[in-house]
């Protein structure tokens, strides 16, 4: 008998042929993070790809003649009138996510949209409240709270064996890596550089593995110094855009949480360090953790133990955007728990805006509302 594993596309398309019901998708927004859930897509027999909206006509072509997406809108009005799909997969820069986002939900559709959830609270708010009266699902894209290594941690704080988290260290750091597509490099449509980009990933993955605990008071400082210059320094992406540059290099923040809690945060594109890091460590009062290691630390028989996971299922990118889209599809149809619903994206969000928001205040204290 051939082997027909579940992480097969082949499979996949089998199940699709004898699952009930199926939603049908739309895609706001074509480019790159659009290709990654396509591909996602392929993997959950609920979901069913029926159009896609773009202002770019050659993203558009791509998905007709890639994908075999025919029906293509280059307004998102259009399409939600003329499709009426189930779902809405929002995938384009920042600074447009709350209104299309709102749009969709007006017209009677759950909504999926990537982090950040919007360039501040107060759309989030907006976006949330659209939720409600329209008594739709609004679900934040974030993933990696599904990795097996966010789990073992949630898992070993649920248990007590982290006692009482009193620091938790994220780090979302390239040594160099200015995006060299896209609009990353523009804070007027993606908010922010760093932090809001990549920082945003290891931020919500903490707080979510904290317990999410209430942001209340943020400092921070942001540098821009070597994005915004002519490069000739070998890199993985060569060649950005740094005339049009608007972003930090780096960013570092301090989040004070209503239990006592501390979580501090460096975030860059640019920076002098040894090589580039995506991780977080947590201090407890009876064990601490590494997340990229998947390492827990405590005392046991008398002795300090580290002990790390002698095996972890895959957790490749793709893999993630299956969890986070098969979750998302089960709320839709079985009426299961939301694993990221919009009010976990406005946390995250407030922290993002307070680190921000000191920053331009020259790194005072602000307060989070």
């Amino acid at each position: 008998m051939a082997d027909k594993s579940i992480g097969t596309e082949s499979f996949a398309t089998e199940k699709k042929k004898t699952v009930k019901k199926r939603l049908r998708l739309a895609f706001i927004g074509c480019g790159g993070i659009c290709q990654t859930h396509i591909a996602a897509i392929a993997k959950i027999p609920e979901l069913e790809i029926v159009a896609g909206c773009d202002i770019d006509p050659e993203r558009l072509e791509v998905m007709k003649s890639k994908h075999g997406i025919q029906k293509v809108y280059e307004k998102w009005d259009d399409m939600l009138k003329a499709v009426k799909p189930d779902v809405v997969d929002v995938c384009t820069p920042n600074g447009v996510h709350a209104p299309a986002t709102i749009a969709a939900l007006n017209a009677g559709c759950h909504v999926i949209v990537e982090k950040p959830m919007a360039m501040n609270p107060a759309e989030c708010i907006a976006m949330i409240e659209a939720a409600k009266k329209n008594k739709k699902l609004l679900c934040a894209g974030f993933q990696q709270r599904y990795n097996p290594k966010s789990q073992f941690l949630k898992q070993l704080r649920e248990a007590g064996d982290i006692g009482d988290i009193m620091f938790v260290k994220c780090q979302a750091l390239r040594r160099r890596g200015v995006p060299n597509w896209g609009v990353f490099g523009q804070k007027d449509l993606q908010g922010g550089g760093p932090l809001i980009d990549i920082g945003v990933h290891i931020i919500e993955c903490a707080h979510y593995c904290m317990g999410e605990p209430k942001p209340v008071a943020a400092t921070g400082n942001v540098w821009t110094y070597m994005g915004n210059k002519p490069s000739n320094v070998w890199s993985m992406w060569p060649n950005w855009d740094w005339k049009t540059l608007t972003v930090e290099d780096l960013a570092i923040g301090h989040i004070r949480f209503d239990n006592g809690a501390i979580m501090q945060i460096e975030s860059s594109f640019c920076a002098h360090i040894p090589e580039s890091v995506m991780n977080f460590t947590v201090m407890g009062t009876k064990g601490g953790y590494n997340w990229s290691e998947g390492e827990f630390y405590t005392d046991h028989a008398g002795a300090m133990i580290n002990a790390k996971g002698a095996y972890f299922p895959p957790a490749d990118f793709t893999e993630l955007f299956v969890k986070k889209l098969q979750n998302f599809a089960n709320a839709v149809l079985n009426g299961t728990p939301l694993e990221s619903p919009g009010e976990e994206g406005l946390a995250v969000q407030k922290i993002l805006d307070g680190i921000y928001r000191s920053a331009a205040k020259g790194g005072k204290e602000v307060k989070i509302d």
